[in-house]
């Protein structure tokens, strides 16, 4: 009711103000689709024309324009940021302006504004706005170009989230895109403008909307009885603990396999399926090519499953590649186009049927790292979650038994577990991947800046043991609310980072997942040398150290313990 309210003061205020002429109610009508608009009626009740208030469902809804002086104070801007008006001789129907000529070369300007933290936090958001362009120039990066941007920013993360390739000339047209807000939320910052690009833009009519609050938790500790001893959860395997890495199977042979199962003792490989990332042949390929490639990939792996069960090494099975592949911003294509989801749960009721009966197999890692993109209505798409759900029912009509391992969206990260929640599917392991902090553990790979030391201090953080145990809070807190088992399925740090950090950080985080009883299969073994624990030196060199690393005698410590891995039956 309170928001059909402020539509109908939006319709009735705003033809007014335009004198009721058929474009002015066309123009309220516009308004009213967007709750925005309402300037006057919202000085009166509230003084400001950036506010927030709550919808009849109870969520925050941030709605934002320039018409009046007081809104446009209450953003930060460029010096060539300028705000006009959206219909000449309209004086209270303004939008923001930015314009970089192209004889001044590629330039950013942009108007800033914090949201409040108190409405959003815990929670994923659409944000929205109205905008139009002309002349911008393609940048170089994607996330370049036509800015909407919300910073978001924890104790442990930076994300920025925007619609990327937005570029060139266009009427007004609407760009929206979707964001996760995490509890620990401490920066939470909108702004518009252009990045690193030249031409013109036009915005107005800001809306940021919660889409959907985290869910409500069962009971905590599930996981304890009443003595205080860890329950056991259904892991797939009758070991302790699976200890290995992720391998390559176009870098992987049968004596790889050897070395790494008979004299490093490792009981687990995760066995990435792989076609290009982050860009590849996937991203241009038809399904049926998809299809044909799958069939390839699996003759690899029936190659090598007979040493796997000789040697006593558990495969996961990981699908690092999705029909479609990815589009430029790395989201999965597969979220936009139904036929590709199709043929994802059809690649997978074929290698569930195929390896269903495989003893060596351990589980299936339905996807690596899923990202999606706004989800288009109407098309029948699913979001991840529910596509994960779909696919793993289909997947246990044909195999009751092995693990079915999904990863949480975007990124497969710890912090997305915060709004995951677990899919109506039996024998379920949840799998996250431990890359924090980023600007530690991916220095110097993809132009990332270097210098980084673990212990220290990252971006006014400061980094050790206790701060990586938050970082993985997300996933100790899901384990322990729904009874599950966690996966670690890739973590690493790269070989150069400054003073042995990598092997100081690598003895923290295996502490922390031996503490909570996680598999865990570091990344990656003989794959790229950036990672590997048998280099060392700096980058550019690929030479393989005279004698064993730190990192590497610690993770073969590790392996020591491990016994042969064999399938567990189903609970």
């Amino acid at each position: 009711m309170k928001v059909l309210l402020y539509q109908v003061y939006s319709i009735i205020e705003t033809a007014m103000r335009w004198r009721t002429s058929a474009a002015a109610a066309k123009r309220a009508l516009g308004k009213s689709e967007m709750l925005c608009g309402v300037i006057p009626i919202l000085v009166l009740l509230a003084n400001a024309s950036v506010w927030g208030y709550e919808t009849n469902d109870g969520a925050a809804l941030w709605c934002a324009n320039f018409d009046t002086e007081v809104s446009r104070q209450e953003w930060t801007k460029h010096s060539q940021v300028r705000f006009v008006e959206v219909t000449p001789g309209t004086a209270n129907d303004q939008a923001v302006n930015v314009d970089i000529p192209k004889n001044a070369g590629t330039g950013s300007a942009a108007i800033q504004i914090a949201l409040p933290l108190e409405k959003f936090a815990g929670s994923r958001v659409r944000v929205s706005a109205r905008v139009k362009a002309e002349k911008v120039e393609k940048p170089e990066a994607a996330y370049n170009g036509v800015d909407i941007q919300l910073h978001v920013k924890t104790p442990s993360k930076e994300n920025w989230y925007q619609k990327p390739n937005v570029y060139g000339s266009f009427d007004w047209q609407t760009v929206s895109f979707a964001a996760e807000i995490p509890r620990d939320v401490e920066v939470l910052t909108l702004s518009v403008g252009l990045e690193k690009t030249t031409g013109q833009l036009w915005a107005d009519d800001l809306q940021v909307e919660v889409i959907s609050k985290y869910p409500e938790r069962p009971a905590r500790k599930m996981l304890f009885d009443d003595q205080g001893n860890r329950k056991p959860v259904y892991t797939g395997h009758d070991v302790s603990r699976l200890r290995g890495a992720m391998i390559s199977p176009h870098h992987f042979g049968p004596e790889d396999l050897r070395v790494f199962a008979q004299e490093w003792k490792g009981n687990h490989v995760r066995w990435q399926m792989n076609w290009g990332f982050p860009n590849g042949q996937a991203d241009t390929a038809t399904i049926e090519q998809f299809q044909s490639w799958i069939d390839s990939e699996c003759e690899l792996l029936d190659k090598m499953l007979p040493l796997c069960r000789e040697y006593g090494v558990a495969v996961c099975l990981d699908l690092h590649t999705s029909p479609g592949g990815r589009d430029p911003a790395q989201n999965a294509v597969m979220f936009l186009r139904k036929d590709l989801q199709d043929a994802f749960v059809a690649v997978w009721i074929k290698l569930a049927t195929k390896y269903k009966d495989e003893p060596a197999i351990w589980g299936y890692d339905l996807l690596n790292e899923p990202t999606e993109p706004e989800i288009p209505t109407g098309q029948g798409l699913l979001n991840w979650r529910d596509l994960a759900e779909k696919t793993a029912k289909a997947v246990r009509e044909i195999d009751a038994k092995k693990p079915i391992i999904v990863e949480p969206a975007p990124w497969g990260g710890p912090e997305p577990l915060d709004y995951f929640e677990p899919i109506n599917v039996s024998n379920v392991v949840y799998s996250v991947h431990m890359y924090l902090p980023h600007r530690f553990t991916h220095q110097g790979v993809y132009d990332n800046p270097v210098g980084f030391e673990y212990p220290g201090t990252i971006d006014g953080v400061y980094w050790d043991k206790e701060a990586l145990r938050e970082a993985l809070r997300p996933a100790i807190e899901f384990q322990e609310d729904y009874g599950v088992a966690i996966y670690i399925g890739e973590f690493s740090a790269i070989r150069w980072a400054p003073n042995d950090s990598a092997q100081r950080y690598l003895k923290d985080v295996i502490e922390l997942f031996e503490e909570y009883e996680w598999d865990w299969a570091y990344h990656a073994y003989r794959e790229w040398s950036g990672w590997s624990v048998e280099h060392t030196g700096a980058p550019g060199e690929d030479q393989k150290a005279t004698s064993p690393t730190g990192r590497e005698l610690l993770l073969r410590s590790w392996f020591e313990k491990n016994e042969r891995a064999e399938a567990a039956p189903a609970p």
